[in-house]
């Protein structure tokens, strides 16, 4: 089975990326360019309606929303997560769904606060600031439960959500860095060492230019095609 993956660098479909390498799917990549909102045109709109990123075409028909793609791919290979049939499935879809319904959303409202109030800049502060708390509680969170369907040797998907996620609270959002320091975290910031090591970050640095320590002291993409934001 081949896919196609549509892609922005250094965006959603980064953690897809990592989870076909790591599963060794062959797919080609299909650049959706985010500097001019081709997103939000017709013929992407066709795959996604919602114009969001990423979309993976599959014999299945386009998947769309980025826990979705990750549980399908990890029912489809038998990879990367336990299967339905398997000890540890009930932890793997909550941890998961926590990943793609809380956590994500909350950095989506951090970096776009103007989205839910416009453009006062007093009130996308009372945003960022109340957002700030609700990620550092959800990280909180997620350090007391690694070392279960997470935060092994064995890396799940859930391992990759969360790289890419704690990568962009370091780098992208409001210009004061002090609310986030990943060694608060130790057992994330473990997860962020071993994800820098995978052979399919080595490729993902390549094709989306993350630099040396993507994860662990992570810093803006340089990517060859494309634009992050």
């Amino acid at each position: 089975m081949s896919y196609i993956l549509h892609y922005a660098p250094d965006n959603a479909s980064l953690i897809v990326r990592l989870a076909l390498d790591s599963i060794g799917a062959p797919y080609e990549t299909v650049l959706v360019d985010r500097a001019r909102q081709e997103q939000r045109g017709a013929a992407y709109r066709q795959l996604n309606p919602n114009g969001l990123i990423p979309t993976l075409e599959t014999n299945d028909g386009a998947i769309f929303e980025t826990g979705a793609i990750l549980l399908w791919l990890v029912d489809t290979h038998r990879a990367l997560g336990p299967a339905h049939d398997q000890p540890g499935r009930g932890d793997f879809l909550k941890w998961l769904f926590f990943c793609a319904n809380t956590l994500h959303p909350h950095m989506q409202m951090l970096f776009y606060p103007q989205k839910l109030v416009g453009g006062d800049t007093r009130d996308q502060q009372r945003v960022i600031d109340g957002t700030q708390r609700a990620i550092l509680q959800d990280l909180d969170t997620l350090e007391a439960a690694a070392g279960t369907v997470f935060g092994t040797d064995t890396p799940t998907v859930i391992d990759m959500y969360l790289a890419c996620l704690l990568r962009w609270s370091a780098i992208y959002g409001p210009d004061d860095r002090a609310w986030f320091r990943l060694a608060k975290w130790p057992q994330l910031a473990q997860i962020c060492i071993r994800m820098d090591a995978l052979p399919a970050t080595v490729r993902a640095q390549s094709a989306e230019g993350l630099g040396p320590t993507p994860y662990s002291a992570p810093q803006r993409a340089n990517p060859p095609e494309g634009s992050a934001l």
